[in-house]
């Protein structure tokens, strides 16, 4: 019998979620895969296996998510270290490179990741590629003025991009009320020089790209669940 993706992230998550401990500031992931760890985080703080928890979410999906679960949320003006977030990625590398935001949420995910003691990142194995870029496009986050001006820009890097929408047809708006251009470089050889170019663009507001940020990643395929972390070594 097949398991399912989703079941597959529950499991990743699931796993992610026993590294949390009582006390603890935990960084509240966004997508499907880091729904699953809001869902059981809540279900231990309901039984008072964990106590004293404290979240910052990295979007208003979480937010909301956590708020209806009755997770407790407090800010970085209270809690400036996140102990811990827990968030799923779009790609992983062997390197544990990412490609993030194909939930419109990077910009918010890339704040709370930096302010992290450690971050955990729960991902199927269909999300394992040899180079990012292979099978998912690069998100970068624009201001709305002079978008079409990033646009260009991102086309003479080499991506073929598009403005991304909603369901509806409309321009999406992230969170923080912006655009997302999806640029599909194919797989990115030279990631470092990427991640510099976008960077010093005015007008980009944040990438995708989350070069040497993740601590773990927690991979659930058909044959189990493995671990991997930057050093190098996996169980």
């Amino acid at each position: 019998m097949t398991t399912s993706t989703s079941k597959l992230k529950q499991m990743a998550a699931e796993r992610a979620v026993e590294q949390i401990q009582s006390g603890m500031v935990v960084g509240l992931g966004t997508g499907s895969t880091a729904l699953f760890a809001i869902q059981r985080l809540a279900s231990l703080l309901a039984s008072s296996l964990l106590k004293d928890i404290v979240a910052i979410p990295s979007s208003v999906r979480s937010r909301d998510e956590a708020v209806k679960l009755g997770i407790p949320l407090t800010g970085f003006d209270t809690h400036p270290i996140v102990d811990i977030t827990i968030d799923g990625a779009d790609e992983v590398d062997p390197a544990l490179n990412l490609i993030k935001g194909g939930g419109g949420a990077l910009l918010r995910e890339k704040i709370v990741a930096q302010a992290s003691t450690r971050l955990v990142v729960i991902v199927d194995s269909g999300k394992l590629v040899s180079h990012l870029g292979e099978t998912f496009p690069l998100p970068v986050e624009v201001v709305s003025f002079g978008w079409e001006t990033q646009l260009s820009f991102l086309q003479d890097l080499g991506a073929k991009v598009s403005l991304r929408r909603t369901d509806q047809g409309e321009p999406l708006i992230t969170d923080q009320h912006n655009l997302i251009l999806d640029c599909d470089f194919g797989p990115i050889r030279q990631m470092a020089a990427l991640n510099q170019a976008l960077n010093q663009r005015a007008g980009i507001v944040e990438h995708g790209l989350f070069l040497g940020m993740a601590d773990e990643v927690i991979v659930a395929s058909p044959q189990g669940i493995t671990q991997l972390t930057a050093s190098g070594s996996s169980s």
